[in-house]
């Protein structure tokens, strides 16, 4: 099965399941795609010889472009990894339940426009939660609003900082992402 793993920052996850799937005689990560060309995931995904590709928004939201551009490499499966935009309506037509995505909270809470990266964690300070933790989704027309496959806590305290929460959260991400994604993978 090939996957495309879209991307918009850093890419540590998208590093992560690549490295993950390099072994994998069932899963091929075929294409990373980005909507900034300067998008530091493009540089580690083409350092770990997978395809890239740019996706600004009037690529994004033209079926011309990215239903050749998915096509071109198989594509069956997509996961969103740090991936800001909304996914267009077409795009989810054409992978039904076959677009999941990554999100740095344990949603209901913190989810929807506008909430990703430090402004999640942010939210997460303020409000004075005791946990917090990843979720991954069924991505659908409304953002963050997708059938919950699986989630991952970790404790907080009150002496936490933002960044002590990003932190905690992200290795939540490495250690159990990459294994989300296999086992939906393989329920196909």
């Amino acid at each position: 099965m090939n996957i495309a793993i879209f991307v918009s920052g850093g890419g540590t996850n998208c590093e992560n399941l690549i490295n993950y799937f390099a072994d994998n005689e069932s899963v091929h990560t075929a294409l990373v795609v980005s909507n900034k060309h300067d998008a530091y995931a493009l540089a580690r995904a083409e350092r770990l010889g997978v395809p890239t590709a740019v996706a600004p928004k009037a690529d994004l939201h033209n079926p011309d472009v990215m239903l050749p551009l998915l096509q071109k490499y198989d594509i069956s499966f997509i996961v969103l990894a740090g991936w800001l935009p909304l996914i267009p309506d077409f795009l989810i037509d054409a992978y039904p339940h076959r677009i999941i995505n990554l999100h740095p909270a344990l949603l209901p809470k913190y989810g929807g426009k506008g909430m990703w990266g430090h402004h999640v964690h942010e939210a997460v300070k303020a409000a004075g939660e005791t946990e917090t933790g990843m979720t991954v989704h069924w991505v659908t027309p409304v953002c963050d609003a997708g059938e919950i496959i699986a989630q991952y806590k970790v404790a907080l305290s009150p002496n936490d900082t933002v960044d002590d929460i990003a932190e905690k959260e992200h290795q939540l991400e490495m250690q159990y992402f990459p294994k989300v994604v296999e086992d939906i993978l393989k329920s196909l």
